[in-house]
């Protein structure tokens, strides 16, 4: 997914395994921030967003859905994701990234999660197209957790889908980002999906998307233009593989809507070609780690590492809204995106008989 958590997943490791934020990545940030030392000339805040958001049809769902039947559930959730934050770095920017693929393919079912096999034999499933390959078994991992710590306590009550939804809240707060309650009641896909590659291959933005393929699988999910430029905000914490933007670097001597010193920089840690698969960058190379605003300040700056992240500033019909967001302030910015993520998640929503409740996230109630 080139938007998002896009490539959010730092080095990926073996399933199981505790992940730290990767030596490469720590000496990449350093060396761009040396590099990168001096502000631009801040802009003018726009006097309100562009755009409005199409109307989504509104699904059963409450903050109190589990209040008789699971009221512990978020502080179960809580307590993996508190103790991944920790130990796992990658955890919060990968589990972020997961509930995005998520809901832009088929609705926030959590049929992401579903393992190789899951849908019989000779199904695919999600995890194995091309374009989910590089999401980081941490994420998978941190769910599976959750979702075992949710079982002891209320077995087949809680749906995966939630326990993702809550779970990607949970990491942005936990990154310095806002608190906001999780509408819950979703069900969990139960059904195989028919022509999944093209589900997945349109379903997802890309790292070179124009603005105009955006806000078109924007709108057939029932977000707008606002949506767009708020939900990117999420790559506000997070890195991305050299892979993702390389072109960006050497095709036509290079994209001239890039700071010149970031590319020379990326130039020196992405070759053109022969590169270290594991090298990643910054997507927010002033606070990487840290979920707040400057991801907007940099787009000002030409310091957009994705093609599809730059060209929302590129845009006239965006730019007033990457503005607002990049000098209203943190409260602005984290209302905006609360708002955003609940809209998100209520993406093809699946209740009563169209779910179910999985046991294991991983496979279906039969399997």
């Amino acid at each position: 997914m080139a938007l998002f958590p896009f490539s959010r997943a730092v080095i990926s490791p073996q399933r199981g395994e505790e992940t730290r934020t990767p030596m490469s990545a720590i000496l990449f940030l350093s060396f761009l921030l040396l590099c990168l030392a001096g502000r631009a000339e801040s802009t003018k805040a726009a006097a309100g967003a562009s755009g409005k958001r199409s109307p989504v049809h509104r699904h059963l769902l409450s903050s109190d859905f589990y209040v008789k039947t699971c009221p512990e559930v978020e502080q179960l959730v809580g307590s993996v994701t508190s103790q991944r934050h920790k130990v796992a770095p990658s955890a919060g920017p990968a589990t972020i990234r997961l509930f995005f693929h998520d809901c832009f393919v088929q609705g926030c079912d959590a049929s992401i999660l579903l393992a190789p096999g899951s849908e019989g034999k000779g199904e695919a499933v999600e995890r194995e197209m091309g374009e989910n390959r590089n999401l980081s078994p941490v994420g998978f991992d941190t769910i599976d957790l959750a979702k075992s710590a949710v079982e002891k306590k209320c077995p087949g009550v809680v749906s995966c889908a939630d326990i993702l939804a809550i779970a990607a809240r949970d990491f942005v707060h936990l990154a310095g980002g806002p608190y906001y309650e999780v509408k819950k009641g979703r069900k969990d896909s139960k059904a195989p999906a028919v022509n999944l590659a093209n589900k997945v291959r349109f379903g997802l933005p890309r790292a070179n998307s124009t603005v105009n393929e955006l806000l078109t699988l924007f709108a057939a999910k029932g977000l707008g233009p606002a949506d767009l430029v708020v939900l990117s905000g999420a790559h506000t914490i997070g890195f991305a593989h050299c892979s993702h933007f390389v072109g960006r670097l050497y095709d036509g001597g290079g994209d001239p809507t890039m700071n010149r010193q970031l590319l020379q920089s990326l130039r020196l840690q992405c070759p053109r070609s022969g590169g270290n698969a594991d090298v990643v960058a910054p997507l927010d190379v002033e606070t990487p780690f840290e979920f707040d605003g400057k991801y907007y300040e940099g787009l000002g700056k030409g310091m957009g590492v994705l093609g599809s992240d730059q060209a929302l500033w590129n845009d006239p019909r965006m730019r007033p809204v990457v503005e607002k967001m990049a000098t209203g302030g943190k409260g602005s910015f984290f209302a905006a995106f609360a708002e955003g993520m609940e809209r998100m998640g209520e993406i093809q929503v699946k209740q009563g008989r169209s779910g179910e409740i999985r046991r294991d996230c991983a496979r279906h109630l039969a399997n």
